[in-house]
């Protein structure tokens, strides 16, 4: 059915205040004429849906705040939160942009739980990132340590304050760790997610390793060991040639070029 042009205004002026009735009843009654058992239907379809995609994704943080405190926090996101973007892949990113703006006002939430969802955001992000190992150019037998390593575009360099791969109910940290928390994420050629922790040395060697794509991995260890003027840098640069190699097994350097 064709809606007149006259009618526009109030039509749409109809929709928005059906919409904001549906994200925020309490604040917002609904338009007349419409049966409550109608919306009623409405109000628990559309929020299951958003409900049920974000308990998806965000799985630790919902068994950490339990059923009732994790609903709140939902309906507050669906009721207050203004998205970017209309896609359901990206319902993940606009909860996480909420969390950051909630802990930006001073919220009383855990101080662990943006750096947590941004974690837990990223394997959903990476399992739809539309690179694929195939298409890049490297040779998958190649000398990692003497020839120049091919760092997958599918592994992510991650580094939080908080130990985020480890809260759970009985592990809640209130305070940032002493040191940084180094992880990479990465998709693996059968489309496996994995999480591997890192110390800083792996951590900067993958780091230089993606900034210079055609130098060696013996020439990029050589230079963080001697950057590092540490005592015991043979058994240093023993241990970043192990690391060297267990990146290549699990398709985080995929091999030379």
């Amino acid at each position: 059915m064709s809606v007149a042009p006259d009618c526009m205004p109030s039509f749409k002026a109809l929709q928005y205040r059906f919409a904001a009735h549906l994200r925020d009843p309490a604040a917002n009654p609904p338009p007349p004429g419409i049966e409550e058992r109608r919306l009623q239907i409405y109000r628990e379809l559309f929020f299951n849906n958003v409900d049920s995609l974000l308990s998806t994704g965000f799985p630790v943080i919902r068994r950490i705040l339990g059923r009732d405190a994790w609903q709140l926090l939902v309906r507050r996101f669906y009721a207050e939160h203004e998205s970017h973007t209309p896609l359901f892949p990206e319902i993940g990113r606009e909860f996480q942009r909420y969390l950051q703006a909630r802990a930006e006002r001073g919220s009383d939430d855990h101080p662990f739980l943006v750096e947590l969802a941004h974690y837990e955001w990223v394997e959903l992000a990476l399992s739809l990132d539309e690179n694929e190992i195939d298409a890049v150019t490297h040779d998958p037998n190649g000398d990692v340590i003497g020839g120049a390593p091919v760092v997958s575009p599918l592994a992510w360099l991650l580094q939080y304050r908080f130990p985020v791969h480890q809260v759970r109910e009985d592990f809640r940290p209130q305070e940032p760790s002493a040191q940084p928390n180094f992880l990479v994420v990465s998709r693996n050629r059968s489309d496996e997610i994995v999480f591997t922790e890192l110390n800083a040395l792996s951590f900067k060697l993958l780091e230089v390793l993606k900034a210079n794509p055609g130098v060696t991995g013996l020439d990029v260890i050589e230079a963080l060991v001697n950057a590092l003027g540490a005592t015991g840098a043979q058994d240093m640069s023993e241990a970043a040639k192990a690391m060297l190699l267990r990146f290549r097994e699990r398709d985080i350097l995929l091999g030379t070029n």
